[in-house]
């Protein structure tokens, strides 16, 4: 069925194509027709053009519609550009049959009013310049899961000429200009294939040999639903700290839709299987020493009676030392009058 429209649409272009050709090969047809006039001939030549351009159009259509997978089918934008530019060749022909070398001064002389016009809507021209680098480049396509930095993660629903559209996995539509995504580093969950790896990182305790929690940790995830068994998961040791030895969980991934089920799982099984081998995540450890366990406490200075002179511990200086023998027997303080 769908082939069958699709081949229907190519119905009118080639009958208008064929009929516009056929004028263009037999002129004494219209000339008996409608008599002598000048600008047929050019009328049926440049119909002549715009019936092909038609017909490439729609025949460039179905080729990328068949061409293209029913998980990654070809953007619109791809197709409409295509499009446009077959009709704009065919308007450049059809100007210079009625101009003739006339059509490039004209072409040349509206250069200023276009430049003008351009900056008037510089915002629109870029968004539609940048979805056509994106239709040409095809960093993603209708389906894929994109992740754009500082803009928005989801599902490609459609590209124009102007903006890009996502569903988020909460189910947001997100409408962004193509200039905004242009500027952005693009990573695409589902090309070349939809399978990717993802990681949890679980800090263990230094208790639990690192061949253990090993393999304690990839028992755990023999079970799992979500993620795929080929390639099979493993664990990587990712830092030797302090706190505790942290441990890198590596699995697969069949869709990008399923990251967040697929980590709930992973972190739901090696919970449960750490409480079955009676070993819990790293703690901080303050040791309280009591009774006969403390050091001893070194007693009090006592504090000098009123009139007790405490003698002061020597030091280098050789001034200081004179001055410590030069203290009058007297028993009054140095450096006071009598």
């Amino acid at each position: 069925m769908r082939i069958k429209h699709a081949y229907r649409r190519l119905l009118w272009p080639a009958l208008l194509t064929l009929l516009s050709l056929l004028l263009v090969l037999t002129p004494w047809l219209l000339r008996d027709r409608f008599g002598e006039f000048e600008s047929l001939p050019q009328a049926v030549t440049a119909l002549a053009y715009f019936a092909a351009a038609w017909l490439i159009s729609r025949i460039a259509a179905l080729a990328l519609d068949q061409a293209a997978s029913k998980r990654r089918p070809y953007p619109r934008l791809l197709k409409d550009m295509v499009a446009v530019l077959l009709f704009m060749v065919a308007f450049i022909a059809a100007t210079s049959l009625y101009l003739g070398q006339g059509a490039f001064g004209t072409l040349a002389g509206s250069g200023l009013v276009l430049a003008l016009l351009g900056f008037a809507i510089r915002n629109v021209v870029a968004d539609t310049l940048s979805g056509i680098a994106l239709g040409v480049e095809g960093p993603f396509r209708i389906g894929d899961w994109v992740d754009i930095d500082a803009l928005a993660r989801g599902k490609v629903i459609e590209i124009g000429w102007r903006t890009t559209r996502l569903l988020t996995r909460d189910h947001a539509y997100v409408i962004l200009p193509n200039s905004q995504i242009a500027r952005q580093r693009i990573t695409n969950y589902s090309a070349p294939k939809p399978q990717y790896r993802a990681q949890v990182n679980v800090t263990l305790d230094h208790s639990m040999p690192i061949q253990q929690a090993r393999a304690l940790l990839l028992s755990a995830l023999k079970e799992a639903k979500h993620i795929q068994q080929d390639p099979a998961p493993d664990v990587r040791v990712t830092a030797y700290e302090e706190g505790g030895i942290t441990y890198a969980i590596r699995y697969w991934l069949s869709r990008f839709d399923r990251d967040v089920d697929c980590r709930d799982e992973v972190f739901r099984r090696v919970d449960e299987a750490l409480r079955e081998a009676g070993s819990v995540a790293p703690y901080r450890r303050i040791a309280v020493i009591t009774g006969s366990e403390a050091p001893p406490v070194p007693p009090l200075a006592k504090a000098p009676e009123a009139g007790e002179v405490v003698a002061e511990t020597a030091t280098a200086d050789p001034s200081v030392e004179h001055a410590t023998d030069s203290t009058p027997r007297s028993g009054r303080p140095a450096g006071r009058l009598p």
